[in-house]
């Protein structure tokens, strides 16, 4: 598995050219495209990035890929990022490695998302991997409620639990927050979900990923695939 996910980072790094800023994502497969980009840096591609995590930022820093910030560029050519789930239209479940709040915020600012996947990442149906949202802890009780409103009113139910780190604490992202896993099995209409999502004042951001990827690149036992959005 970790050999595919090197397969689809290397295809995508295919679309580097000199003099490109780059977003670079984090999670094992976006680690793989950093170290290979750094590979092409070492060999004189010149090139910049913009790290989507603290473990991104260190992981670029140790790999010798010149670093920048979005306070210093406000537009990228490309971003390369994993996904933890992928539908046909290329819609995203993100966020199993807690950065989907600077990792959007990325995304957004870019011409354009590869997604990069061993091909275990596609799926018919958003909803298999839990669905990660990001939340302030000031008002929890209120914002879980809320949530759960927004759920009842998208079709969708399940567990929802917050994510607790290596010290059996709430897990703390880079922006100081909460993630809440959402355990819930399917998501027919993740658009309609992502919307009522965006208006709970207490949800500073959430995993699905809507209208930002523009072409996946899938590595499996037959080859690699890409799929281009429609």
């Amino acid at each position: 598995m970790d050999d595919l996910k090197r397969q689809a980072a290397a295809r995508a790094l295919e679309q580097v050219r000199d003099g490109m800023k780059l977003g670079l994502g984090t999670g094992s497969t976006a680690k793989h495209f950093v170290e290979l980009l750094g590979e092409r840096v070492k060999a004189g591609l010149q090139v910049i990035g913009v790290p989507t995590s603290e473990a991104t930022r260190a992981d670029a820093e140790r790999c010798g890929v010149p670093l920048t910030t979005l306070e210093q560029v406000d537009r990228l050519d490309i971003t390369v990022d994993g996904a933890d789930e992928i539908d046909p239209n290329l819609q995203l479940i993100k966020g199993g490695g807690g950065a989907l709040l600077r990792e959007k915020i990325v995304a957004a600012a870019s011409d354009r998302m590869i997604v990069i996947a061993d091909d275990s990442k596609w799926v018919e149906t958003l909803g298999r991997f839990p669905l990660p949202i990001e939340v302030i802890p000031f008002g929890l009780g209120a914002t879980r409620g809320a949530i759960q409103a927004a759920f009842a009113a998208s079709g969708v139910s399940g567990q929802m639990d917050v994510r607790k780190g290596k010290d059996g604490h709430a897990f703390v992202t880079d922006g100081g927050h909460w993630i809440m896993d959402a355990h819930l099995g399917r998501i027919p209409d993740p658009a309609g979900l992502a919307l009522s999502l965006n208006v709970i004042p207490g949800v500073v951001e959430h995993g699905l990923f809507i209208g930002l990827a523009r072409t996946a690149v899938l590595a499996g036992l037959q080859g690699i695939r890409v799929v281009e959005r429609r």
